[in-house]
């Protein structure tokens, strides 16, 4: 499949999953409200959801996905199989360690995740069990990974890219019928970890569907498997940066009760155009720079990055631009309700600006990545997520501890500085691949960036003028139709995105020849599994 197209059925699936996932959290923040058993709970899906978004969404695929291309190229299906399931072996046992460890440990990490509740016990002990309820579902995402890095290796982004859906229909199936905060939370706990274990069966069908039959093995450190982790070891530091910068967030914001609930609503709405641009162009774009780096006589990889980019800023410009100018509009239609409360609206909102401007730093990290990644230079990403996490870190204290000496809330640092450590890392990528010139963008890529920004703009104007006019707008939906306020917040973004789609094709940011030679078939790059439909 061409770039584009592979995006796009990442893309779609995973906006399915956002979807049911909008319905999830949803339920549960109203549910749960944003007080101490919220603030538990988003640390109890936090701690586990750090090491999903590292292993499933592009570090262990970063460092397997090559290595297991080419053992399929040179050796043949069966030698690739064999290798996949001596690192499946490694990895679920590395996994299974883990969880045990950091389940006889969480009093101790609770300290350091939600140490701002350690002055009040029940609040306290209640986090411990909740994340030692979701910890498991570690084992399954440990094992969903290595599958989808073999599906997505044979141009599958299907299943892979569904997967998720699982996890969000389960939680609702056991949240559902519950009223009472805090027994939905342990209940959602509990469905998280049953969730994991069935994306990795999921997936596991997949494979063998695919004709790959993947085993356990007695664990061992094979030449093979080491050579995987040596990869994979910078690769988990570099494709973390902006979690772990999450974390740290969640960490310094438990000293402000409902802070924790509220930097998590701004996650999961700024988390979208994350995960449905950078991480599904990051994914379909790392077999195909695997493929260009075999082949540099074809000049495929500055072809295929020229195109990622192009494609990841047509989306997250005008997604980052909702973020920042209808931020309120946003949380209050599609957030309030039950006990999340119109003031805990604009106290997301007010994080979910800051996050907003750092949108296209998140995803063009996970477009500038993959380069080094398809030539097994993984240090240097490393070395420059790193950078990212210093300045997060301190910039982050500095802001959160100093906006609360002068009476404020210090939240809102905390988003602010991620934001700008986002930037720190994407600029550190980009001008090292510019420098080296590994990516040597033509005059045309460029030319469309100021399109799109045009584009933007004109879209920005017309959102800005509907969020200075809210009240009337959801007031009118709200006299004539149920959930009047999430229809209006609907048509307001409908309108936004069509008077983008309308201006980008009016300034040729965007033209009808693009699309159709996006969505081609290249001639050379057949399908490496026996269909395409899986």
């Amino acid at each position: 499949m061409s770039l584009a197209r592979n995006t796009l059925v990442q893309a779609g699936f995973t906006l399915l999953s956002r979807l049911f996932g909008y319905a999830r959290d949803r339920a549960i923040s109203n549910l749960l409200g944003a007080g101490w058993v919220g603030d538990a709970f988003a640390t109890a899906q936090s701690f586990p959801n750090l090491f999903r978004r590292i292993l499933a969404e592009g570090a262990f695929s970063q460092a397997f996905v090559p290595f297991y291309a080419k053992t399929q190229a040179e050796s043949g299906n069966d030698q690739a199989a064999e290798i996949a399931s001596q690192a499946f072996s490694v990895l679920t046992l590395a996994a299974a360690t883990v969880t045990i460890l950091a389940q006889l440990a969480m009093p101790w990490i609770m300290l350091v995740l939600h140490g701002g509740y350690a002055d009040i016990p029940k609040a306290f002990h209640f986090a411990i069990v909740l994340t030692q309820i979701t910890m498991p579902y570690l084992v399954g995402m440990a094992m969903s990974s290595l599958f989808s890095g073999v599906l997505n290796t044979a141009g599958k982004f299907a299943l892979s890219a569904a997967a998720p859906t699982l996890l969000n229909v389960t939680i609702l199936a056991f949240i559902i019928w519950e009223r009472e905060p805090t027994q939905v939370a342990v209940n959602a706990a509990v469905a998280i970890t049953v969730a994991g274990m069935l994306q990795a069966g999921a997936l596991y069908i997949g494979c063998r569907r695919l004709g790959v039959r993947i085993g356990f093995r007695l664990p061992r450190l094979t030449p093979e498997v080491k050579a995987i982790m040596a990869v994979m070891g910078p690769s988990v530091i570099a494709g973390s940066a902006t979690h772990i910068n999450v974390v740290v967030s969640q960490a310094l914001s438990s000293y402000e009760i409902g802070a924790k609930s509220w930097l998590y609503a701004a996650d999961r709405l700024f988390q979208l155009p994350l995960g449905l641009i950078g991480v599904a162009i990051g994914v379909a774009l790392l077999p195909r720079l695997a493929r260009a780096v075999a082949e540099p006589e074809k000049g495929g990889a500055t072809k295929a990055l020229d195109e990622a980019f192009v494609l990841s800023m047509a989306f997250c410009l005008p997604a980052a631009a909702a973020l920042v100018v209808v931020p309120f509009f946003l949380m209050q239609g599609f957030w309030t309700g039950g006990d999340f409360r119109s003031s805990d609206a604009r106290a997301t909102a007010d994080a979910l600006f800051h996050y907003g401007w750092g949108v296209p730093a998140f995803v063009l990290i996970r477009i500038l990545a993959p380069p080094f990644f398809a030539r097994g230079d993984s240090k240097r990403p490393m070395n420059f997520a790193i950078t990212g996490v210093m300045v997060n870190v301190a910039l982050g204290a500095g802001l959160f501890f100093g906006l609360r000496a002068l009476g404020n809330q210090g939240y809102v640092g905390l988003a602010i500085a991620a934001s700008v450590a986002g930037w720190v890392n994407a600029l550190l990528l980009a001008t090292t691949l510019l420098r080296e010139k590994i990516w040597h963008p033509k005059p045309l890529v460029l030319g469309k960036l100021a399109r799109i920004m045009v584009a933007t703009g004109t879209m920005a104007l017309v959102l800005g003028f509907a969020g200075l006019n809210r009240v009337p707008i959801e007031a009118a939906f709200e006299a004539r139709f149920f959930f009047g306020k999430e229809l209006a917040t609907l048509l307001v973004c409908f309108v936004g995105a069509i008077v983008y789609a309308a201006t980008a094709f009016l300034v040729k940011a965007v033209t009808v020849s693009d699309i159709k030679l996006a969505m081609q078939r290249p001639t050379n790059a057949g399908p490496i599994g026996p269909d395409d439909t899986l």
